[in-house]
């Protein structure tokens, strides 16, 4: 199976039933994404699949229909993407377990929503769970992003 897995593509051999997450990070060598529950729950494999975040671990590798994008494929030509820039900047990271999902969910709702409000982000990173509690850092992080990404920063 061939896919485009962060602008690249890259050959799968495995079998159709393999979720994603497992081909990413055994096959592709992607270990942004992570195994946090395995029933697509708690966010931290989320990566997007033709322009969409989806759970990772429970997507099977034949259902995938467009490019892959981990968050190794989001900074380009050197330079972070907004939301990258914007958890940094908030520090908002703490034991970072969950952080590859939270960061490719808060991605795609800026992809959607250029300026979200407080229930934008509450309803899109509300499957997104973290351990350490971030969520206020989180929820500023997403703002800073907007305004960056607005900013053509």
């Amino acid at each position: 199976m061939r896919l485009i897995v962060d602008g690249k593509p890259t050959e799968i051999n495995a079998d159709p039933e393999m979720p994603l997450l497992w081909a990413l990070r055994d096959i592709a060598g992607k270990t942004g994404p992570k195994f946090g529950c395995g029933i697509a729950m708690c966010g931290a494999c989320t990566v997007h699949v033709g322009g969409s975040p989806v759970r990772s671990c429970s997507l099977p590798l034949g259902q995938v229909d467009g490019e892959v994008l981990t968050i190794e494929g989001l900074a380009r030509e050197g330079k972070l993407h907004p939301v990258q820039q914007a958890w940094l900047e908030e520090q908002v990271a703490q034991c970072g377990y969950c952080q590859a999902g939270q960061i490719m969910s808060a991605v795609a709702l800026l992809d959607q929503v250029a300026d979200p409000t407080d229930e934008d982000i509450d309803a899109a990173m509300s499957g997104n769970l973290c351990r350490c509690g971030t969520y206020p850092k989180i929820r500023t992080a997403i703002k800073k992003a907007a305004a960056l990404k607005t900013a053509g920063i």
